[in-house]
């Protein structure tokens, strides 16, 4: 028998009609977090444009099966990409009259390619060098991290401070060593949404001959506009000497649909080391600009249409309503006991911890959930507490006045159901197992007794609440941690049969 079910196998066999799958789909869709309507503050960004999702989708279809393999075969595909790297560039200080005239750049599939593209050219600009090294803050995106697994290199954590959760400019010139190819910062952390001391960071790379790239993924199309908005934004462009690359996402505060981000560089020398090609074999030459070999060329039609169709006055438009919606949202946590603000936002991000000891933050994003407001809890790092992270977009707006009233609500809630206490023997396990003692077994054992459905689950195998969980993940270590959630996913993502 082949099952017929939504989610089941995907191919039935008669077929289905179009109407069926798509109901099956939609049916699928409905276990799905809200993606649109401004209670979602992760993962989405949504500018609550009226038919800018159509718009896009149209877009999309008409070069959905375009394919970026070949940019002389396509040359529609090639100009959409050159336009929107201008479009980029020229908000980023490059461009014609820009502090980088010459800029160049390349279209990825998001902010993990961008970065993973800028750490290989800035390693293979320097053969030489037989154990390449980056320098990150600790407050840099994981996919630095994932970067360095995926290319071999080592990566020098620099700390940052708990009082401003950036790192100190003379840490990071500490840690600059003869095999270091990249110095990064980003602008704004995802975590906490502050912006790193780019200016002093990219010169002390400058100073030491090493490439600086500035992870602008999260707010390298919003810092711009909120400047020109009169937001005290500090340099972190290419008009800062020292700054070889940026990388910003256009699938974030562009709003164009998932699938988009752009990696800049100053000049075309520098991007020269993140192309690949290969004539070594008997079939076509291979010349990739990025890791993806044959790319449908429907995000990128879908992001032309909607850089064009928002426009610049569009664009801040958006990034006023964002900003005002920052500020109400920081008002309603300022407004509640016991909570307390982690920076003072400066970009598209509210980011707060708990100052009472008696207000569990997981149970906290619970009560949240449970109110129809979707955030994302951030476990303790180093000396850093647990927060709560909330990416803003122009559709929070206005929902603003809701939150307060729904925050009150869940910290109420949240002091009424107390901080979560593991069982003694939970606590146990996440505090002395090591990584190497984790078994499949062990872990389906554990996420059984959390409440955390078998993979056959059709809802998707998770608990509406997780606080549990995020406090055993939480008194875990970093390398157990990673090791129980690789393990745990592996347990969801298993075929059906």
């Amino acid at each position: 028998m082949i099952d017929e079910r939504p989610g089941g196998t995907a191919l039935p066999r008669n077929g289905l009609p179009a109407e069926r799958v798509l109901a099956e789909v939609r049916a699928l869709r409905a276990a799905d977090r809200p993606t649109h309507g401004g209670r979602l503050f992760a993962y989405v960004y949504d500018p609550a444009v009226p038919g800018l999702d159509e718009l896009a989708a149209a877009a999309h279809a008409e070069s959905a099966h375009v394919n970026g393999l070949d940019p002389t075969a396509f040359p529609s595909l090639l100009a959409m990409e050159n336009a929107l790297v201008g479009a980029a560039a020229r908000l980023l200080g490059g461009g014609p009259g820009g502090a980088a005239p010459d800029a160049v750049g390349s279209v990825t599939s998001g902010g993990t390619e961008s970065l993973i593209l800028a750490v290989k050219a800035a390693r293979d600009a320097h053969p030489a060098i037989g154990a390449p090294r980056i320098v990150v803050p600790a407050s840099a995106h994981a996919a630095f991290a994932k970067a360095a697994h995926y290319l071999r290199v080592a990566v020098d954590t620099v700390p940052v401070s708990a009082s401003t959760l950036r790192p100190a400019a003379a840490d990071v010139a500490a840690a600059i060593g003869p095999e270091t190819v990249l110095v990064a910062c980003s602008a704004p952390s995802y975590a906490h949404g502050v912006v790193d001391p780019v200016v002093e960071i990219a010169g002390a790379a400058a100073e030491a001959g090493v490439r600086c790239h500035v992870d602008a993924c999260f707010g390298g199309w919003t810092l711009p506009y909120l400047r020109r908005l009169g937001a005290d934004v500090p340099p972190f462009d290419f008009a800062v000497t020292g700054v070889t690359s940026i990388s910003v996402d256009l699938h974030k505060y562009a709003y164009a649909p998932k699938g988009v981000s752009v990696l800049l560089h100053r000049d075309p020398a520098l991007r020269a080391p993140q192309y690949f090609a290969y004539a070594d074999w008997p079939g076509y030459t291979m010349v990739n600009p990025v890791i993806a070999s044959t790319r449908s060329g429907g995000p990128i039609a879908a992001a032309y249409a909607t850089l064009r169709h928002l426009g610049d006055d569009g664009y801040l438009r958006l990034a006023a309503a964002t900003r005002d919606a920052v500020t109400g949202l920081a008002d309603a946590v300022r407004a509640v006991d016991g909570l307390r603000l982690m920076a003072e936002p400066e970009s598209t991000v509210v980011c707060f911890t708990a100052t009472d000891p008696g207000l569990d933050l997981f149970v906290l994003v619970d009560e949240l959930t449970a109110r129809g407001w979707h955030t994302q809890p951030q476990l303790a790092y180093a000396d850093l507490p647990r927060s709560v992270h909330l990416t803003v977009t122009a559709a929070v707006a206005p929902r603003v006045a809701e939150f307060g009233p729904a925050l009150a609500g869940a910290v109420a809630a949240a002091r009424a159901a107390g901080p979560v206490a593991l069982p003694g023997d939970l606590l146990a396990l996440a505090t002395t197992l090591t990584p190497d003692a984790l078994t499949p077994d062990l872990v389906a054992g554990l996420a059984a007794g959390l409440g955390l459905g078998a993979p056959a689950d059709a809802a998707g195998a998770a608990p509406e609440r997780m606080a549990v969980v995020n406090t055993l993940l939480d008194a875990a270590p970093p390398a157990l941690r990673e090791r129980l959630l690789v393990e745990f996913v592996g347990l969801l993502q298993r075929p059906t049969w």
